[in-house]
């Protein structure tokens, strides 16, 4: 029987097997941000550690930067952000780390940055102290998010003591229907399967409505991995993973390309990969799709209605319940209608240009937002923001009535000042609609894509995009 890709990246990267059964896996590339490196750094400096392989390791901001010009000059307004930002930029000079900074035009979400400089690459093990590592194993990689302790670990020795996991493969039968999209994809897995279906397994995502898709919505699908409970997703390489890469500031080139493609030829699965477990999702039964309550795994395809409380039991009811209670919904309710007060449009999830194509080309014919509303797109990296500008995006957005912003994380986690003020609903690109997810205790998110979130903000209210292509 064969190998799949999780077990071939992971098996070559083993330094040795721990007295407690797990192993020490040699991390390839690790990026850092300021929420979680500060005090990583500060372990190394009490233990006088050095960082031994400073070209493995790459730095930006994108957490607490502010997303408005005004806001982003230096110091920052906001005296915290901006010693977490003069610590960040201390510790890359100190210890010679690639930084990628907003003076040099650079700056942007991790996972983000990562992809679009060629840092991710096929059959890579990569950390980073957030969430939504998973994302870069939409390249071949397995991208683990990490905790600050574990930060520090890699800092020092370039390695993480990891468990083996199992691996699902999750196959998407079929073509997606118009106006669905891979942030659809990934929600339907993760309401099919729950929050905790994952737990102890890698996703590998596959299936002919995976290989057509682009890097770029390849990248959204495993950015939600871990909101379904999986460790890491990742996606096999092809064709489309190498023609994104080539060319790309860190990207092999010359003999060294004909190398490194003949090995991320190598580490795809196997025709006959053994799995523990396969799931197959008929993906021409998606619709678009939209969370209605406090899990991403609590979505709905828009034209169903919110579930009964007695179809749940146990803890699980608990959890629907509370939903309702918080939300202000109630069971039976079609969410189509439900009103909006902000729109959001960007995060490591949906900030990239082709999800600002698909926002501004329902744009077009002179929409403009609804009074009242008050609508954000913020670039996921400078770059992005650059690209966009050129194509005249920026000037869609702008005429609609959208605020057209800086890079950086902005109203996903709210770590900056772009948040909810009590209990406003906010249809949102981002990737979790936790309780205060947003910045306020109270307020409430609507997960869907950003087509899904341009037209809510038009409408001031929850619409089908289908009814508007």
């Amino acid at each position: 029987m064969g190998k799949n890709l999780y077990d071939k990246v992971f098996d070559r990267h083993v330094v040795a097997k721990l007295p407690s059964g797990q192993y020490q896996l040699f991390i390839g590339l690790h990026l850092c941000h300021e929420v979680t490196s500060p005090q990583a750094f500060a372990m190394l400096k009490e233990q006088n550690l050095p960082v031994p392989f400073p070209k493995r390791t790459f730095v930006t901001a994108d957490h607490i930067i502010p997303t408005t010009s005004k806001d982003r000059q230096r110091p920052l307004p906001d005296p915290v952000s901006e010693q977490m930002l003069q610590h960040l930029e201390q510790n890359a000079e100190e210890h010679n780390l690639r930084y990628f900074s907003m003076e040099r035009g650079e700056q942007g979400v991790v996972h983000v940055v990562g992809p679009e400089y060629g840092l991710t690459l096929p059959g890579m093990t990569i950390a980073c102290g957030d969430s939504h590592t998973a994302t870069h194993g939409a390249f071949g990689a397995l991208a683990f998010g990490i905790g600050t302790s574990q930060v520090a670990d890699v800092l020092a020795t370039q390695t993480l003591a990891m468990s083996r996991l199992k691996v699902r493969r999750i196959e998407f039968t079929g073509e997606l229907a118009p106006g669905v999209t891979p942030k659809d994809v990934a929600l339907t897995y993760i309401a099919k399967l729950g929050v905790n279906g994952g737990v102890g397994y890698a996703y590998e995502f596959a299936g002919p409505v995976i290989e057509n898709m682009t890097m770029e919505g390849r990248m959204t699908v495993c950015n939600m991995a871990i909101e379904g409970g999986a460790r890491c997703g990742y996606i096999n390489p092809d064709q489309t993973t190498y023609d994104y890469i080539k060319g790309r500031p860190y990207a092999p080139s010359g003999e060294n390309w004909d190398k490194a493609l003949a090995d991320w030829k190598s580490i795809a699965s196997d025709a006959d990969a053994h799995y523990d477990d396969v799931v197959v999702i008929d993906a021409s039964s998606i619709e678009p799709m939209i969370t209605w309550g406090i899990t991403p795994a609590q979505a709905l395809g828009i034209s169903e209605k919110t579930p009964k409380v007695d179809s749940f039991s146990g803890a699980e009811k608990q959890v629907i319940e509370e939903a309702y209670e918080y939300m202000d919904f109630v069971e039976g309710q079609s969410m189509v209608g439900v009103p909006i007060n902000v729109a959001f449009i960007g995060s490591c999830t949906n900030g990239r240009i082709s999800d600002f194509r698909a926002a501004a080309e329902v744009l077009k014919g002179g929409r403009k937002v609804a009074p009242g509303i008050r609508a954000l797109v913020v670039p996921g990296s400078m770059e992005v923001k650059r690209q966009a500008e050129a194509e005249g995006l920026d000037k869609i957005f702008i005429e609609a009535g959208f605020e057209w912003r800086e890079a950086g994380c902005s109203m996903c986690l709210a770590m900056n000042p772009d948040r909810l003020q009590g209990r406003e609903i906010c249809a949102s690109t981002s990737n979790r609609n936790f309780k205060g997810r947003q910045g306020s205790p109270s307020g409430r998110t609507l997960l869907m894509s950003p087509a899904m979130v341009a037209l809510a903000a038009v409408e001031g209210k929850v619409v089908d995009v289908r009814n508007y292509l």
